[in-house]
């Protein structure tokens, strides 16, 4: 089994496990044999939803609340004791930000601040991994790519948000989990920042991805607000394959990697987003893009990349698909989504081929244990 076989039978709690990512990392915690609690807001996050079309909720521990109420978090995990916790839940999307800050920085910073404490005034979680952003860095529109030791920034809400939420986490570290101490209160504790995660079940709005698919499963035209903008896309697949390795590492290692980490693309130097619309519409067979602007599009950064130097040479980690390979899996994806295929089923089939791909890298995690 992957990652050493440390999530059979493991409760294992996931919060936001409706959403684009969490409801992948559902999915690949229930073929790892865990045994997964998922925490998250009562209504789905998108219509459609990756996780209502991979019906997961009848295979997990299906736990709705806000991540903003305290004792709703407490509850959640005083009752059904999970060892690690994986934190994904937030408002993710810049644009949204803008037009909801309160609600972004209570979701995002609030929302960390009570995962924290409610591990705290429990006793069941050895390791948490708190997943924040590549947009907590202060951008400098830089040609190299942020590493973890970079100044945190907020240059929108969003950014904000979460480069708050990675100063809760390391103060809780300093004050209440510090490293020194582990033997005391058991908990290990690592933030994650990953570059712009696309993949299949992706259908919010204000991402290009979700926003090419949609277009192209309806015959529209492509509307791409920053044609020259650069981000590290990067496959969903890839930021859970660090995640789950990571969780596994402070499992078995306590908090000797309990700091910051970068799960970034292997192009870093990053895709514009007009070349990424035109793979995806030759991919498509079909189909056009066209430039728009609408409100608010200037508080988009126009050059970002990430570094994930760290977790090669410290987890032996390193991604597995380049950029064209993640745009082949997400066309695959939809295409099987547009035709009615079983999406549990194609959704299982990703993850299976992309462990088979990082077997035959030699990734250590991908190893049968």
């Amino acid at each position: 089994m992957p990652f050493t076989n440390t999530y059979s039978n493991l409760p294992v709690l996931i919060t936001g496990h409706t959403g684009f990512k969490g409801s992948w990392l559902t999915t690949w915690l229930l073929e790892l044999g865990a045994t997964v609690i998922g925490f998250s807001h009562p209504e789905p996050p998108t219509q459609p939803s990756n996780f209502v079309a991979s019906g997961l909720s009848e295979r997990i521990i299906d736990v709705r609340g806000d991540i903003r109420d305290f004792d709703a978090v407490r509850q959640t995990i005083a009752t059904h004791r999970p060892e690690i916790v994986f934190h994904l839940a937030a408002q993710p999307i810049v644009l949204r930000s803008v037009e909801q800050p309160k609600l972004t920085i209570d979701t995002n910073a609030g929302g960390t601040v009570n995962v924290l404490e409610a591990i705290r005034q429990t006793n069941s979680v050895r390791a948490l991994v708190s997943i924040t952003t590549d947009k907590v860095y202060e951008n400098q529109e830089w040609l190299w790519g942020y590493r973890e030791s970079d100044t945190l920034g907020g240059h929108d809400p969003y950014s904000a948000s979460k480069a708050m939420a990675e100063l809760a986490i390391a103060a809780y570290r300093s004050t209440y989990f510090a490293p020194g101490d582990y033997d005391n209160h058991g908990v290990a504790i690592a933030s994650t920042r990953a570059g712009n995660v696309i993949g299949g079940g992706d259908f919010a709005d204000y991402r290009l991805v979700p926003d090419c698919m949609k277009a192209l499963m309806d015959g529209r035209p492509i509307g791409v607000r920053n044609p020259l903008s650069v981000r590290p896309w990067q496959h969903v697949l890839e930021p859970l394959s660090g995640y789950l390795w990571l969780g596994a590492q402070l499992l078995r290692r306590g908090p000797a990697l309990g700091e910051a980490w970068n799960f970034g693309p292997l192009e870093q130097k990053g895709v514009t987003a007009q070349a990424l619309a035109e793979k995806l519409v030759e991919l498509w067979g079909s189909g056009a893009w066209e430039h728009t602007r609408p409100g608010f599009a200037e508080v988009e950064t126009g050059l970002l990349r990430l570094s994930w130097d760290k977790a090669a040479h410290r987890l032996d980690w390193r991604p597995v698909y380049t950029w064209v390979d993640a745009l082949t899996e997400i066309t695959d994806w939809f295409k099987a989504y547009q035709r009615g295929d079983d999406m549990g089923r194609v959704t299982r089939d990703h993850i299976g081929r992309y462990t088979a791909r990082a077997a035959e890298l030699g990734l250590p995690w991908a190893e049968e244990s």
